[in-house]
């Protein structure tokens, strides 16, 4: 960044203080996960097949926020390890539509006590009122995000287009 450019105030800036908690997050889940012998995304695959039994390889690998090529090889070792189900043909199409095991709900079970544990924990010191606000601010912020028009894609007429430096630093989050 060259002199005479704003910067970015980590100790404030709102982006960079969530990527931190969302780190915080993750390693607090890892840590209770693998003794369970499990990865975040194992547990938020059996998670979302509890919630939505006979989704397809695609549709856990958007619910998991990974690749469909990723998602295929965890489903791979999850049925090795009678966790999951698929049937050999899909039904219709070409989904092969997954579903947990009694064995992968006796895991899941495990799994989701020790991250409601790390939920808990992250959200002592906020009282109902503020979690439900909190809840409410990160939706706005995911839909602000994920909507086709997005604010950011417009540059404000008193102001010029962030430097390249600047977008660089903000995108890394």
């Amino acid at each position: 960044m060259s002199q005479g450019e704003p910067g970015i105030e980590l100790d404030t800036s709102l982006g960079y203080m969530l990527k931190a908690a969302a780190s915080a997050l993750h390693s607090a889940l890892e840590a209770v996960l693998r003794p369970l012998g499990m990865t975040i995304t194992h547990y938020a695959c059996l998670e979302l097949l509890a919630q939505r039994p006979g989704l397809s390889n695609s549709e856990l690998a958007r619910g998991a926020f990974v690749t469909r090529q990723s998602m295929n090889v965890l489903l791979q070792a999850l049925e090795r390890q009678g966790l999951v189900a698929r049937p050999a043909q899909a039904p219709v199409g070409r989904a092969l539509p997954t579903k947990l095991t009694a064995r992968g709900r006796r895991q899941l079970k495990m799994a989701s006590a020790a991250v409601r544990r790390v939920e808990q924990d992250m959200l002592a010191n906020l009282d109902a009122s503020e979690q439900d606000q909190m809840r409410r601010l990160l939706t706005a912020c995911i839909a602000s995000l994920t909507e086709p028009a997005r604010i950011g894609d417009v540059t404000p007429p008193d102001r010029p287009p962030a430097s390249g430096h600047v977008a660089q630093a903000a995108t890394a989050w």
